[in-house]
């Protein structure tokens, strides 16, 4: 059995549906990125928010990029900040937001940002089709381990300079408490 090329109830492409769930699972996660309480868990949230933006590329038709995001974003990244986040925090810290000071500052810069994202939306022409300018991963990984293998090289070792900080405070922190 086949499905039929739009949704029957809707009357919009399968695409679409899958595309609207995908924007809704990212939005869910990052509002639960900044509203969650306990850090651990806003950083779980980020998780969930990179899987569904890897899934948005992937409707998008760049598995490629959606793998760099899998393998960059939630392999590295995400894992590299809550790991950070668990050697660092003391068990003695506050589970209360901190800049509960900062919330009239932020909404007002929250506002404008959104109506210049809106300005921007409403006043671009948009064209009728997106352009497809599809690239083989074989033509992406030879650009990149060709013409940037520095710039990868540096990032690497920006990485590991933080994952090597951050068990260095964990450690001077258990030191100092002994």
């Amino acid at each position: 059995m086949t499905l039929p090329p739009t949704i029957p109830l809707l009357g919009f492409g399968w695409n679409d549906l899958l595309f609207l769930v995908l924007a809704a699972f990212m939005v869910v996660g990052g509002l639960a990125v900044v509203l969650q309480r306990d850090i651990i868990r806003s950083g779980l949230a980020m998780i969930f928010c990179f899987a569904a933006l890897a899934g948005l590329y992937v409707t998008l038709g760049t598995p490629v990029v959606a793998g760099a995001q899998v393998l960059v974003y939630i392999g590295a990244i995400s894992v590299l900040v809550l790991f950070a986040i668990m050697l660092t925090q003391t068990k003695a810290a506050p589970r209360a937001l901190v800049f509960q000071t900062q919330a009239l500052p932020a909404a007002i810069a929250a506002v404008v940002l959104a109506v210049l994202i809106g300005l921007t939306v409403v006043s671009t022409n948009w064209p009728q089709q997106a352009a497809t300018t599809a690239v083989a991963a074989a033509d992406l990984a030879a650009k990149l381990f060709s013409a940037y293998t520095l710039p990868f090289e540096v990032v690497s070792v920006l990485l590991l300079a933080a994952v090597v900080g951050g068990v260095f405070l964990a450690k001077r922190e258990r030191g100092e408490a002994d």
